[in-house]
């Protein structure tokens, strides 16, 4: 079942240009919206500056543009995208990516507005000191016509155009049953679009070396991932990896999480970490070792994408994955059309995924959008970005108890701290208390930036405290904090660590040494980030440490800090993540295996043996899922049971004895997933930690 698609397609474009015909301009429609109370108990919110995550790139923050925006080389707005902090511009607009030809500016089957050439385009990039992104056509294209297009740019307008993917969402080829990707190709595989990408990366960085391709891949947990097509050796992203991942210098995937209610597409941004460990993960495996960057080049909310739902969306689904490394986010889209109408908390939405309004009505004339360009909702959350977080600040753990209330902070070079409070209630204020773990905030009234519900612009100041704040209904609130007493001689940040050797319970990670301040480094201290908490694993004198009584089939995230013979403290390193194994010198031994994937489900296979010196009688094999959102849907030879997240199976009658020195029983159920599926890695027979195969 198709979960997404992209809000490129030339369905869509088609509403937009037919709304663009009958109005240019309009009103809007608002709906007071009602009053609120404050939550009776107080939020913790914790901000864990020992938690260092990834660094803020200068392509962070992005957007769409088209060439079936005629607004999309007008100083208007570059101005606007501009002032919001946008530094990645991608072009030539979604799936039209797959039929553009540039050389004579036509899409055959689509429409190209006046003023969209690749030169326009280029000269609002550098209006706006931005960075081009561009679609290079996969789909109705040929590697030589890329090639061109590369020489173009850079060798004859000397342009220094850096990031080029090959195609759009060329999944949806129908290859997997769905179709809405132009592809000319005989032969629409995931191995042939692998080959196509080995050809089109040749032909590109024959033309200039200095370019990053990048390759189309999918969302973990959104379709297709983890279909297997008919004659296909494995999945898209496994083929895609294992053919062109030593050719390529990025992936490039494209998330629309959904959700029938705001409230359900709020909560989506939950999904983010994990989804980022499976797609590293598959990475890790199938690209040969390479360590790919990663582009999310296509998001967008799937209820209120007008209104504050949008605004909370962005600000929330740019920090998580920017905080996991993402070197660029790019929200869909500049303009793009009225469509639905609704009133979401209290204010009109008109089912646009435009940034920008189209000045539009709907096809009767009975609702018009606001005048031509007027910022919607998600302009003023990425301008909320662009105010949070700069190129250079250090993301950091930042939780909270309250699950509709969200929290990330960043660090910045000269030891100011940035905290990010978004509360996702439509109808209660929300007063939250902040602790600060490694930071200690000066005195007096922080620098507050605050965007509410129908707010049309974001308001500053300087008022309250930096413990605590009072955040409104549908809220985005960035607090801007100094330090008690700024850093001045301490350690720099030690580089980043590696792993070695990681067992079921051990792991020896290591670092570069970092460089002294003022006074000698006495040691370093090994963090584990646990939440928006830290743990202290260990020291050390030298720059390797081995970490002891680990727990089996856990992931670990870890920062290592540099303290001197004063007792000042370095920032946190960059962080590390591994996984560990289990035992394998156990008594047993699970085989798990997940089979017939159809995105969010799978029958499961577990095949449970005795590898022990003695017979076992009666068995209870027990186990729990990663993620809440994955689920046990009735199985078979075994009594099945599933409490919360922790699942068991005990046996019947009849396979009640595993005999000595291999006696093993096959069990399964259909498992049921709706979030990112990572696999139960740890399984206990009758309370013994089994080897995982």
């Amino acid at each position: 079942m198709i979960t997404a698609v992209s809000m490129g397609h030339p369905m869509r474009i088609r509403r937009f240009l037919a709304a663009l015909v009958t109005s240019l301009l309009g009103g809007a429609v608002l709906v007071g919206p009602g009053h609120s109370s404050a939550a009776s108990t107080a939020v913790a919110v914790t901000v864990n500056v020992r938690g260092g995550l990834a660094t803020m790139p200068e392509t962070g923050l992005g957007i769409n543009d088209a060439i079936w925006d005629s607004q999309l080389g007008t100083t208007a707005v570059s101005d606007l995208m501009k002032s919001a902090g946008v530094r990645v511009k991608r072009y030539p607009g979604g799936s039209y990516g797959d039929i553009y030809h540039w050389k004579d500016h036509t899409a055959p089957g689509g429409y190209v507005a006046p003023g969209t050439d690749f030169d326009t385009f280029m000269a609002s990039v550098k209006r706006m000191d931005a960075e081009p992104m561009i679609i290079a056509n996969y789909g109705t294209g040929t590697p030589e016509e890329a090639a061109d297009w590369v020489r173009y740019a850079n060798v004859t307008k000397k342009y220094g155009t850096r990031y080029w993917v090959v195609g759009n969402e060329n999944y949806g080829n129908g290859h997997y049953g769905a179709a809405w990707e132009a592809d000319h190709h005989p032969d629409k595989s995931p191995a042939a679009y692998a080959r196509g990408v080995v050809a089109f990366a040749d032909a590109m960085k024959a033309v200039d070396p200095a370019i990053k391709v990048g390759a189309v891949l999918t969302m973990p947990a959104n379709w297709p991932d983890a279909l297997v097509g008919e004659g296909d050796a494995g999945s898209w992203n496994q083929t895609v990896l294992s053919i062109a991942g030593s050719k390529i210098d990025f992936v490039d995937v494209h998330w629309y999480p959904g959700g029938g209610t705001a409230a359900e597409a709020l909560a989506k941004s939950a999904h983010i970490d994990d989804a980022m460990y499976l797609l590293r993960g598959q990475i890790d495996r199938y690209a040969g070792g390479r360590r790919l960057g990663i582009s999310l080049t296509e998001t967008n909310v799937g209820v209120g994408p007008n209104t504050q739902p949008g605004a909370l969306f962005l600000a929330d689904v740019y920090s998580g994955l920017l905080k996991n490394g993402v070197f660029t986010v790019n929200w869909w889209n500049v303009h793009n059309g009225i469509d639905k109408v609704s009133t979401v908390a209290g204010h009109t939405d008109y089912g646009d995924f435009g940034m920008l309004s189209s000045g539009t009505c709907t096809p009767d004339g009975s609702v018009c959008e606001p005048p031509l360009n007027t910022p919607f909702a998600p302009y003023h959350g990425l301008s909320m970005m662009n105010l949070f977080v700069r190129p250079g600040d250090r993301f950091v753990q930042a939780g909270t108890d309250d699950p509709l209330v969200t929290a990330h902070a960043a660090r910045r070079p000269d030891g100011d701290l940035a905290v990010l409070l978004l509360n996702k209630d439509p109808d209660n204020e929300r007063t939250v208390n902040l602790d600060y773990v490694g930071y200690t905030p000066a005195g007096g009234a922080p620098t507050v930036y605050s965007h509410v519900n129908g707010g049309t612009s974001i308001t500053s100041g300087r008022d309250g405290g930096a413990t605590t704040r009072t955040l409104p209904p549908y809220s985005l609130t960035t607090l801007v904090l100094h330090p008690a007493s700024k850093p001045s001689g301490a350690p720099a940040e030690p580089g980043a660590p590696t792993a070695a050797q990681v067992t079921d319970r051990t792991a020896a990670i290591s670092w570069p040494a970092a460089a002294a301040g003022d006074h000698p480094i006495a040691k370093y201290e090994v963090y584990r980030q646990d939440g928006a908490t830290s743990e202290q694993l260990g020291e050390t004198a030298g720059t390797s440490f081995t970490a002891r009584n680990l727990r089996p089939g856990t992931r670990y995230t870890v920062n290592v800090l540099a303290r001197d013979t004063a007792g000042k403290v370095s920032w946190a390193s960059p962080p590390l993540t591994f996984t560990t194994g289990t035992p394998k010198d156990s008594t047993c031994t699970v085989r798990y295996s997940a089979n017939g994937d159809w995105s969010n489900g799978y029958i499961a296979s577990v095949d449970i043996t005795n590898t022990g010196p003695a017979s076992v009688n009666g068995w209870t094999l027990a186990f729990t899922w990663p993620t809440g959102w994955q689920q046990m849907n009735g199985g078979w030879n075994g009594a099945w049971q599933q409490n919360g997240r922790d699942v068991k199976v005990t046996n019947l009658d009849h396979n009640a004895e595993l005999a000595a020195g291999g006696g093993t029983v096959n069990v399964g159920f259909v498992a049921g997933y709706s979030g990112p599926n990572v696999l139960p890695s740890v399984f206990t027979l009758n309370g013994t930690v089994c080897h995982a195969e």
